[in-house]
């Protein structure tokens, strides 16, 4: 396994913090959830989901 979908990517305080909130600790978690479920967290944007599935491209992976 990838250490690197052990962790979130760094997209700010207020994104992560959201995730966390929300259940949401490593980028394998958020494999296949919905891109408009991320968007209704408090303190998670376009561009924190921008960087979320970038990463989650570079193993070939997407949000839903």
């Amino acid at each position: 396994m990838d250490s690197s979908l052990d962790i979130l990517p760094k997209i700010g305080v207020p994104a992560t913090r959201a995730l966390n909130n929300a259940g949401y600790t490593a980028l394998r978690q958020l494999v296949g959830v919905p891109r408009a479920e991320l968007a209704k967290l408090h303190g998670v944007g376009p561009k924190a989901l921008d960087v979320i599935q970038s990463a989650l491209r570079r193993h070939n992976l997407s949000l839903s």
